[in-house]
């Protein structure tokens, strides 16, 4: 499933969307603000309208927010009726951060890199003894980009079933390295890139071993709290948070058709029902981790990208590392790349930079101009809720026209 998810999300940028009627705009609730610097009023109003689209074809719900240095920030919110029992969502709700996780823990580590407390050349198997075949083989830089060829532990039917909340188990990071490794690699170290969330728990570890200092102890301390990110912090297992937005996936009949082969028969998502979805808000994200595991809003992840981008949380030499990216597909070297736990993505109207990230019941694509001086968030409260075909093409489209809103383009026709 895992390699779906990626797939879904990231080549592609779009997981899904919608045609609409006009009946969308009352069928769902909204807040909206507005700042005449930030971007044309009918770009405003075509970003709603498309949200309402996404929406009115089943989405359970969409955030978007654009910012902009000096202004005030556009936040578009929109939910399906069936959502509304559990709570309204707002443009600045918690959610879960998926593996946009990946970026702020590649921060962290090229903080210690500056720091000389880790260099990017070391080989796992310095901090890691043991935990790791071939990890004399396999360096930091390698698990920051991908290229270590470690099995993806998501894949591991096991971590499976605890992501989409049938296995109750309390994962440790140990135990989610060792089902990782317990795989055959899929490649020599450095022999290409493949995405692997194996790499980010490693990583994890390799920090806490560096620092003495725990991975959540590490993000408040060195990120949320010089950035002011109330609102962001690392999930432990069963951790309840009363502002968490409400997380949903379609039920098992309606996500069958979009479970990629190999996937285990019976494979689905528990939660209470709700209609033709379950909310998933509950499920353990122990599998999660420094691969998935944080939980933010779009206005604490627009600050940290643009604390990022403008060098307010990197040297510069550090920076410069973290951008140098790959070809994440090698028959295209001029589209979307991976740096250091960064993407480069090219979209119609320019290239941005960030990550996305998906965990049961929230997606998100979270991104900057190269500068970190505008930043654009497209938030869905579901994975597979928008994986229709139709409803995918649409939300591309919405996702296209938030990019370019954010970078002063004109939004391109459907």
């Amino acid at each position: 499933m895992s390699e779906y998810l990626r797939t879904a999300k990231s080549r592609r940028r779009a997981a899904a969307s919608v045609l609409v009627l006009a009946a969308a705009v009352t069928a769902a609730t909204a807040t909206t603000a507005t700042a005449a610097t930030a971007a044309p009023a009918a770009g405003t109003k075509q970003l709603a309208k498309l949200a309402d689209q996404v929406v009115h074809d089943g989405a359970p719900g969409i955030v978007v927010r654009l910012g902009g240095t000096g202004t005030q920030p556009i936040e578009i919110a929109r939910q399906a009726p069936f959502t509304r029992a559990d709570g309204r969502l707002d443009a600045d709700d918690r959610v879960r951060m998926g593996s946009n996780t990946k970026t702020m823990v590649a921060t962290l580590v090229l903080q210690q890199v500056a720091q000389h407390r880790i260099a990017l050349t070391d080989p796992v198997e310095k901090s890691l003894p043991g935990q790791i075949p071939n990890g004399s083989a396999i360096t930091v830089r390698m698990l920051l980009n991908h290229t270590s060829g470690l099995y993806n532990y998501l894949d591991d039917p096991a971590v499976l079933a605890s992501f989409v909340g049938q296995n109750p188990h309390d994962w440790t990071p140990q135990e989610l390295l060792a089902a990782g490794v317990a795989h055959p690699a899929l490649f020599a170290p450095g022999a290409q890139f493949s995405y692997s969330n194996t790499n980010y728990i490693a990583l994890g570890l390799i920090l806490q071993k560096a620092t003495g200092h725990s991975l959540a102890d590490l993000l408040q301390n060195d990120i949320a709290r010089p950035l002011g990110l109330h609102d962001t912090y690392l999930a432990s297992a069963h951790h309840t948070d009363p502002d968490l937005a409400h997380g949903y996936e379609p039920d098992a009949a309606d996500l069958a058709p979009y479970l990629p082969p190999g996937v285990p028969a019976g494979t689905s998502f528990t939660g209470p029902a709700r209609g033709d979805f379950v909310n998933v808000t509950a499920i353990n994200p122990s599998s999660l981790w420094a691969a998935g595991g944080i939980v933010s809003t779009a206005d604490d992840w627009a600050r940290f990208d643009s604390a990022l981008m403008s060098g307010k949380l990197l040297p510069k030499a550090e920076l410069q590392e973290m951008r140098a990216t790959i070809p994440e597909d090698p028959a295209n070297p001029g589209g979307d790349g991976y740096g250091l736990g960064l993407r480069k993505v090219v979209f119609p109207c320019g290239t941005v930079w960030g990550h996305d990230g998906q965990a049961p019941g929230y997606s998100s694509q979270m991104y900057t101009d190269a500068t970190g001086r505008h930043t654009v968030a497209i938030i869905t409260t579901t994975i597979f809720g928008v994986a229709d075909p139709k409803t995918a093409a649409d939300y591309q489209q919405l996702t296209n026209a938030a990019v370019c809103t954010m970078l002063g383009k004109p939004i391109p026709a459907a």
